[in-house]
């Protein structure tokens, strides 16, 4: 996938919501107040699910864009700023997705129940203080496979050898 010129796009933050509208996944990349998360979490979580499924995938929010994709159960959001490329974000979305999939084989909501720190792995390493870091699927799902190594030997006692 070629993601083009990545310079100044930022993600603000990153839901992973249930149809039902239990947070699974929540990242954030600009500081707010845990009170005015909750907030925007509620509010936002909200206009999503009270979409119609035929219309766009994007929506404006307090000066930043909401861009979402349903995916079975999961709505993953991104808070992007206003200026950024809407279908840019569809694609990293799409991308992060994949590489869910791949890792979890045809990834689920009970996948990222058990597994939530998996998810919060990949995305760290698709997107570092809201930009997007890395843009292979291969490299997240090898850098994913040396966490999943390394944990292994630590709670087998052995020594961590990268």
């Amino acid at each position: 996938i070629c993601f083009g010129t990545l310079s100044g796009m930022t993600v603000n933050f990153v839901f992973l919501i249930s149809r039902q509208g239990k947070t699974r996944v929540q990242q954030w990349y600009v500081h707010y107040p845990q009170k005015e998360k909750q907030k925007i979490i509620r509010e936002v979580t909200s206009l999503v699910l009270a979409r119609p499924a035929k219309m766009c995938n994007f929506l404006e929010y307090r000066g930043q864009k909401v861009v979402y994709k349903r995916y079975a159960s999961l709505f993953f959001i991104f808070g992007v700023d206003s200026q950024d490329n809407e279908l840019f974000i569809l694609e990293l979305i799409h991308h992060y997705v994949e590489v869910l999939d791949r890792y979890f084989g045809n990834v689920c909501e009970l996948d990222l129940i058990f597994n939530f720190y998996k998810a919060y792995y990949a995305l760290n390493e698709l997107l570092l203080a809201g930009e997007v870091q890395e843009t292979s699927r291969k490299l997240i799902l090898q850098a994913m496979a040396s966490q999943e190594l390394v944990e292994l030997q630590e709670s087998e006692g052995q020594s961590v050898e990268l």
